[in-house]
């Protein structure tokens, strides 16, 4: 029996942007008809959505990077973007986060959720937070179950909050107190586990 050679599992960091990632940050955000837009608040007007997305594409090839931002980086191309924003009152240590994953070729290998621990350590580093949020709707699973494997839990659903198409979904937000943070224990964030 001959063994399939094992490939080396892709390296996923996050970093502040680079002058090279202009192009990739362009061509993803500004294409009205990326499949991400499916998933990531579709509920919004994609008129509204895609000017907003161009001005702020506009605004990053002038302004430097900002620690609440970065890119995520699978062997040295930019995939993605983490962010994430304080709840107001400033310094009540609230965090809110976001990950997104542009192409669909990089979708249900796990990267995601390696960036969300990256980015979740990194705002209990960096920040005041005591919680940290995740707010996604009903109907993006994959990004449900990877706030979960990282140890977030449902903190509140807004039943039939938002309406995709034709049809309405809940709007769910996951929590985690820097208390119950516990770091994945694989180098480069969390064990390889299929996303369905």
């Amino acid at each position: 029996m001959t063994r399939t050679p094992t490939l080396p599992r892709p390296t996923v960091s996050i970093r502040g942007r680079r002058p090279r990632d202009l192009p990739v940050l362009q061509r993803w955000l500004t294409d009205p008809d990326a499949e991400w837009r499916r998933w990531d608040a579709p509920y919004f007007h994609a008129a509204a959505t895609t000017a907003s997305l161009r001005a702020y594409v506009q605004q990053l090839a002038q302004s430097p990077t900002r620690p609440d931002e970065r890119v995520i980086d699978l062997d040295g191309e930019c995939v993605g973007m983490v962010n994430r924003s304080e709840e107001e009152p400033a310094g009540g240590g609230w965090w809110d986060l976001g990950v997104l994953i542009y192409d669909p070729v990089h979708w249900g290998q796990g990267i995601g959720t390696r960036a969300l621990a990256l980015w979740v350590q990194a705002t209990l580093d960096e920040t005041d937070a005591h919680v940290v949020t995740f707010t996604t709707w009903g109907g993006n699973d994959r990004m449900i179950r990877a706030a979960r494997r990282l140890g977030f839990s449902e903190a509140a659903r807004i039943r039939e909050a938002r309406l995709v198409g034709d049809q309405r979904y809940d709007s769910v937000r996951l929590d985690l107190l820097r208390r119950e943070w516990r770091p994945p224990t694989e180098p480069a964030g969390v064990p390889d586990v299929p996303e369905p």
